[in-house]
């Protein structure tokens, strides 16, 4: 029987980093905006909510993938499904279940969230079918990650609003931008497998190229949100430490050396995210 922790690997609970920080920037751009106290039982609702779409999407990534892992040599050992730790059949349950807790949580939030859920589900479950058919896999999941600050957002207002949809473009382009990098890995094994992806395309120098534009326009995007918002001295400060790890994982990463794919891919992206968040709480509620 797969243990929790099995189940922890399979969603790969460590890259909720990503962005689950800017899910907590759009709450509380929101509750800063409507000037309202903090309603900390709505908070919690969006946390699960991110916690069930992002596990639900994962687990079904793994349930859709498991025979293209099994005969990848980098995953099939590592990967649950393929080396047996957990059931194909026990995956899909899982997927069920936190499909149907997060459309539960947002029935607690408002019926704007509540009526968008399933549209959210068929983003964030229907990138993993894309590289099936297309190179834009890439950007279908950073339209998945890029719900996470608008969401939040419409939990607390239940309205759109255009400085929370500067952040999910700029998560769209971020997340977009290095998902092209951790696919250079795979790149010969997508082309054997008939496969989509940017790097089958374009090959590794360009794939890094194209990478390094998105997170050109990832960079504006941040930058023009500080302009529009009016944001202060704390969100410039973590603007720049953002951007700057951004580009940093280009200069570490090279097409003919991939060995700190996975640094660039979690870690530099993961510090980002969280730096980012914290310096523009502080500017929310310190400036």
């Amino acid at each position: 029987m797969a243990s929790i922790s099995n189940y922890f690997s399979l969603i790969k609970f460590s890259h909720t980093i990503f962005a689950l920080p800017f899910a907590v920037i759009g709450f509380f751009l929101a509750v800063t905006q409507m000037q309202t106290p903090i309603n900390w039982k709505l908070f919690l609702y969006v946390l699960l909510c991110m916690v069930f779409a992002r596990s639900a999407a994962m687990a079904f990534n793994r349930y859709i993938d498991r025979d293209i892992d099994k005969a990848n040599a980098r995953t099939a050992k590592v990967r649950e499904i393929p080396n047996g730790s957990i059931q194909p059949k026990s995956a899909l349950v899982f997927v069920i279940i936190n499909c149907v807790l997060f459309i539960a949580t947002t029935y607690f939030i408002n019926p704007l969230c509540f009526y968008l859920s399933p549209v959210a589900l068929l983003v964030v479950l229907g990138y993993s079918l894309t590289k099936r058919f297309t190179a834009l896999c890439h950007l279908i999941l950073g339209v998945g990650l890029s719900l996470a600050p608008i969401g939040a957002y419409l939990a607390v207002t239940g309205k759109f609003d255009w400085l929370p949809l500067f952040f999910s473009f700029a998560v769209l382009f971020w997340v977009s931008g290095f998902d092209i990098i951790y696919a250079l890995q795979d790149e010969e094994f997508d082309k054997q497998q008939q496969l989509h992806s940017i790097p089958v395309v374009l090959g590794k120098k360009n794939a890094l190229f194209l990478s390094t534009i998105l997170h050109i326009v990832t960079a504006s995007l941040i930058l023009f949100a500080g302009f529009y918002g009016s944001l202060n001295l704390f969100y410039w400060i973590g603007s720049g430490i953002f951007i700057a790890l951004l580009f940093y994982q280009h200069t570490i990463v090279k097409p003919n050396d991939l060995s700190k794919v996975n640094f660039a891919f979690f870690t530099t992206n993961g510090i980002a995210s969280v730096v980012f968040s914290i310096f523009v709480l502080l500017d929310l509620f310190l400036s």
